[in-house]
């Protein structure tokens, strides 16, 4: 598709039949732009790019080389379960990255918010150039551009582009799902056959945790921030309200407080819980968690989680406060 606008009468995928005929169209035209060529994705683990690589597997197969870079800023599970669901399952050519050590070595005394998220893209592209330059034979770059990010930034977000890759590495761009929003993209994923926790994920922002553990990043503090941003989603999901709240994950700011665990005074971090609804990200309301489900997960996070003494509940809407902390 060379046109970037949205044909007015293109019907909205909203069933598996329509999802279907949506991916017949793009496997056969998928094919005819790639022919026997290779293509290279960034595939993060998040809805779009899972999408766009599942629908290049039933394409063209191992011509896709998918490159997972695994930052150390990821939610817990979320690097096995790319390799779990792409290599294992789907098969995919996929080459995993761990670089945890490069970028938090890179992050280590930095605080000031915007300067964490420019090494992060920094460093994400920089990752992603080199292993693209170990590979022979890539012609394309997929990318997860949805029609929303077109309409957004007359282009694709810096996300999407791997925030924008060295000039040397010269792609023919492949976008098949440019033209859906995010519903139509969740409906093709889960008509492809990708598991709900992937399809349905709850958005992340690109610096992942990096934003969530505000101040300069320690690896403590990224792992307190880890587990109890765990065992927030596992009550979430035990209680229902998976899929129901928009975004909801914890915070671990870089202050403490003093406690008392074990008859001895502690001088620990605390976690502050953020549940939001919201429709465009513009503006958000708090959902009100029920006070049993609160108090049952501050006791999990208490008990279970190394150098929390405290956790928190955050009642600001948007605006005044965003619904990141960075």
């Amino acid at each position: 598709m060379e046109n970037n606008k949205r044909p007015e009468n293109m019907e909205r995928i909203t069933t598996t039949a329509l999802a279907e005929k949506f991916i017949e169209e793009q496997v056969t035209e998928l094919r005819g732009q790639i022919g026997n060529k290779k293509v290279l994705l960034a595939l993060s683990g998040g809805v779009d790019s899972s999408v766009v690589a599942a629908l290049l597997i039933k394409a063209i197969g191992k011509q896709l080389v998918c490159v997972h870079v695994n930052h150390g800023l990821l939610r817990k599970g979320e690097p096995e379960q790319v390799v779990e669901v792409f290599r294992n399952q789907m098969d995919a050519n996929l080459i995993y990255v761990d670089a945890i050590d490069r970028f938090l070595d890179k992050l280590a005394g930095v605080s000031d918010p915007e300067t964490k998220r420019k090494i992060i893209g920094k460093e994400f592209i920089e990752v992603f150039a080199d292993e693209a330059k170990k590979l022979d034979g890539i012609e394309f770059l997929a990318q997860g551009t949805i029609y929303p990010d077109i309409l957004e930034s007359d282009g694709v977000k810096a996300h999407h582009n791997v925030g924008g890759l060295p000039e040397d590495l010269q792609f023919e761009l492949v976008e098949p799902v440019k033209l859906l929003y995010k519903d139509e993209v969740r409906v093709v994923g889960k008509t492809l056959g990708l598991p709900d926790e992937m399809v349905y994920r709850q958005p992340f922002p690109g610096p992942g945790l990096g934003v969530r553990c505000t101040g300069a990043i320690t690896r403590d503090r990224l792992e307190a921030l880890r587990e109890s941003d765990a065992i927030l989603r596992e009550e979430f999901a035990a209680a229902g309200l998976e899929g129901k709240v928009w975004q909801y994950f914890t915070v671990v700011p870089d202050y403490k407080s003093t406690g008392i665990k074990d008859n001895k005074r502690t001088f620990e971090w605390p976690a502050i819980i953020r549940a939001v609804n919201s429709i465009d990200a513009t503006s958000a309301s708090i959902e009100e968690i029920p006070y049993a489900l609160l108090g049952k997960i501050t006791n999990r996070i208490l008990a279970e989680v190394p150098g929390i003494n405290r956790v928190l509940y955050d009642l600001s809407p948007k605006p005044v406060a965003t619904i990141e902390w960075e």
